[in-house]
C-alpha cells in the first residue's frame, strides 16, 4: 500500500524570521522595520507571507502596539535559536579568528542598564566569543585588570587619581533624582541614597552638600542600583545619578529645590596591553554601542 503524497513543507527563510523577532521585541511594525533596513510595507508582506506559511495568526495589532499570539509566542523561540544557529555556523566560516572567551568588568548601574542591550547585539553579531561580566566597583576592576584578571573594563565610579586613565567613552551629568512628586527632598536631615566608599557619585554629593551647609543623613548606602532606585521611587531618600538613568517615576532635583549642581563623570574604557582580536571586537562593539546611545540623544 502505497503511502499518501504529502507535499514538503516550507522552507522558513532566516531574513523573514530576523523581521519576526525584530517586531516582538521592539512591539512596533516601525521601529523593527528600520532594525532590519526595509520599508514598514515591506515588513508587513514579509509578516503576512510567513503567517500564510504557517496558517496561523502570529501578531495581535491595535492602534497603539503589537502582542504575540500564542502561536506567535512559540515561533519566537524556533526563531531565536534558528537565527542563532545560522549565525555560528556562519561565523565558524567567515570569522574563524574571532572566537574565544573575554573577560570584561563594569560597575553594577553600567551592568544593568547598559550592557545587556550591548552584548546581545554583540553575540548575535559574533556568536563565538563569549563575554564573561564581573560585576564590582570601579576601584577593584581597575586592580583586576592590573592583575591581569579581566580584558576589557567600563568604570565610572573611580576614586580621583584614575581620572586620566583609560579612553573616555561618554560624558555625562550627574543630577539628584527624587520621586515625581515627592516630598524626600524637603525633609531635614535630607534623607540620601549612595554607593559606598570609593564612589565618585558619593563623593561629589556628600561634598556638595557640606559645602552648602545642607544637613544629610544616608538613609541608604548599598552598591547596587536596583536598591538605591527602589528608595527614590519609594519617596524614602534622594540620589545622585546620571540624568539618563531617571526613569518615568522619578524627578530632577536642583537649585529650585535648595540642592547643589553635581559634577559631570566621565565612563573609561580600560584595556589590557595585550588584548586580544576577540577582545578588540567587545571593545569596538561598546565604543559603537555608546556612540550610537549619544546620536540618539542629541
Amino acid at each position: 500500500m502505497n503511502a499518501p503524497f504529502r507535499p514538503p513543507l516550507p522552507l522558513l527563510d532566516n531574513d523573514v524570521l530576523r523581521t519576526f523577532v525584530a517586531i516582538a521585541e521592539t512591539g512596533n511594525f516601525s521601529t523593527a522595520a528600520e532594525a532590519v533596513l526595509r520599508t514598514p510595507s515591506a515588513v508587513s508582506m514579509q509578516i503576512k507571507k510567513l503567517e500564510d506559511q504557517l496558517k496561523t495568526t502570529l501578531f495581535l495589532r491595535d492602534a497603539r502596539s503589537v502582542t504575540l499570539t500564542q502561536h506567535g509566542e512559540m515561533l519566537l523561540s524556533y526563531a531565536r535559536r534558528m537565527l542563532a544557529l545560522s549565525n555560528e555556523a556562519v561565523s565558524r566560516f567567515v570569522m574563524p579568528e574571532l572566537a574565544g572567551v573575554v573577560r570584561l568588568g563594569a560597575p553594577d548601574d553600567i551592568a544593568e542598564r547598559l550592557l545587556p542591550k550591548v552584548l546581545k547585539s554583540f553575540g548575535e553579531s559574533f556568536p563565538g566569543i563569549m563575554v564573561d561580566v564581573t560585576v564590582d566597583q570601579s576601584l577593584l576592576l581597575k586592580k583586576r585588570l592590573d592583575e591581569q584578571r579581566l580584558d576589557l573594563a567600563l568604570i565610572n565610579c573611580a576614586t580621583r587619581p584614575f581620572v586620566t586613565v583609560g579612553e573616555i567613552i561618554h560624558s555625562e551629568k550627574l543630577v539628584w533624582a527624587g520621586a515625581k512628586c515627592g516630598t524626600a527632598h524637603l525633609r531635614d536631615p535630607l534623607p540620601i541614597s549612595v554607593w559606598e566608599d570609593g564612589c565618585v557619585w558619593r563623593q561629589d554629593a556628600i561634598s556638595q552638600l557640606e559645602k552648602h551647609k545642607r544637613p544629610y543623613r544616608i538613609a541608604y548606602a548599598s552598591a547596587h542600583t536596583m536598591a538605591q532606585r527602589a528608595a527614590v521611587v519609594s519617596d524614602l531618600a534622594i540620589a545622585p545619578f546620571p540624568r539618563s538613568y531617571l526613569t518615568d517615576d522619578m524627578q530632577v532635583l536642583g537649585p529650585k529645590e535648595g540642592l547643589p549642581e553635581l559634577i559631570s563623570f566621565d565612563i573609561r574604557l580600560l584595556t589590557s596591553p595585550q588584548l586580544s582580536i576577540p577582545g578588540k571586537a567587545v571593545a569596538e562593539s561598546i565604543r559603537e554601542a555608546f556612540g550610537s546611545m549619544i546620536a540618539a540623544a542629541a
